[in-house]
């Protein structure tokens, strides 16, 4: 009985231990971990709420234990949402804040757009949605940082 009840506390602690990812929102903090950390910026430009392949990335790449476990140790990742629905309604100063960042590094307006950057927000490189696997994702965005 007392190996089962381990075995469950040892269960429940993994799952909460889940690798988390945290997604800043603000380009003045993402630079300052970038540089502190020695890591690039990952800005994502997307539509949480209508763009397909925002959503399709989001699953596929962002959303995966394999991307998730590589970007903490080697990513600062910054993400300018840009959802449409009313419920999904984000700050007025959020909002002002993505247009700045779309202002800058996505005039084209598309979406979903992935930029890494340097800790001084140099653009690296560019890059959307791909169907691929999240290694080849990270490969790929690895190219921008060499």
């Amino acid at each position: 009985m007392k190996k089962i009840i381990v075995a469950l506390v040892v269960m429940i602690v993994s799952i909460n231990t889940t690798i988390a990812q945290e997604w800043l929102t603000d380009i003045n903090v993402a630079k300052k971990n970038a540089t502190k950390e020695s890591k690039p910026i990952i800005l994502v430009f997307q539509g949480s709420d209508w763009c397909a392949p925002c959503i399709k990335l989001d699953r596929e790449i962002w959303s995966t234990e394999i991307f998730k476990k590589y970007a903490k140790e080697n990513y600062v990742l910054l993400k300018a949402d840009f959802p449409k629905r009313k419920k999904n309604k984000l700050s007025e100063e959020q909002t002002k804040s993505n247009a700045l960042l779309a202002e800058k590094y996505n005039k084209q307006g598309f979406f979903p757009f992935v930029v890494v950057l340097d800790s001084n927000g140099k653009v690296l490189g560019e890059s959307s949605y791909k169907k691929t696997t999240p290694l080849n994702y990270i490969k790929e965005l690895n190219t921008f940082t060499k």
